[in-house]
């Protein structure tokens, strides 16, 4: 290894860290006394891409953390979140135990990573890699990520209120939705026993009862009787 300053070879190590990415070494050159840091990760075998236009291209970790920046680019994403990004979907590759894989691999994990980190970057990568040229277009995916995102915040609410605790069935207060008054019921064959129907009276006006305590038979006139002089 040589000094990317003066290229001597004359080089020591000051600190080695281990981080997820590989082995990270902050170097010294006796030469020109600058410092630099160089990273050691292993190399496994990685599938070669097949680009959209039926070309090969070897899979590049640089080139694919330089479009993840683009489109974080000014947004408050984390260094470390990018990195996972771009491990994950190195390591999904690998993985696969392929020679060859399509790059639409490659781009929907990265679309579909930045649609759960930042909204923005989402809009930023899908214009280049779905091909949005027009406004119309962006705006559709707009309002596909808005729907998305109302419909995941919905599910969530609806979710939290299943937890309460549910009303009885045969209670008729949760059927319809108000108190049931039993006494507010208008049938005719639910009514007082002093209560007539208009049948009923219609019937009565037509009967004749006498008094048996006045000495009357029913159906005779009783007789007049003249005042004493």
């Amino acid at each position: 290894m040589q000094c990317p300053y003066c290229g001597s070879s004359d080089l020591k190590v000051l600190d080695t860290t281990d981080t997820r990415s590989g082995i990270r070494r902050r170097r010294e050159c006796a030469n020109c006394e600058q410092r630099f840091t160089t990273y050691e990760r292993p190399l496994t075998a990685t599938p070669v891409l097949i680009k959209s236009d039926g070309n090969r291209e070897e899979f590049d970790r640089d080139k694919l953390k330089r479009g993840i920046w683009n489109a974080c680019a000014k947004r408050p994403i984390p260094a470390a979140e990018i990195e996972k990004l771009a491990n994950h979907v190195e390591t999904y590759l690998q993985s696969l135990g392929r020679s060859e894989v399509s790059s639409h691999v490659v781009g929907d994990m990265v679309i579909q990573g930045l649609k759960e980190l930042d909204s923005i970057a989402y809009i930023r990568y899908a214009i280049v890699y779905l091909g949005l040229d027009n406004l119309l277009s962006v705006r559709a995916e707009i309002d596909k990520l808005l729907a998305e995102q109302q419909a995941g915040t919905i599910l969530g609410a609806d979710s939290s209120s299943s937890t309460s605790t549910p009303k009885p069935e045969n209670d008729p207060a949760s059927r319809s939705g108000r108190e049931v008054n039993p006494s507010s019921s208008t049938s005719a064959d639910k009514l007082p026993a002093s209560v007539e129907t208009p049948k009923h009276r219609r019937g009565a006006a037509k009967m004749v009862t006498t008094s048996p305590s006045a000495g009357l038979s029913q159906g005779r006139i009783a007789p007049r009787v003249a005042p004493k002089a």
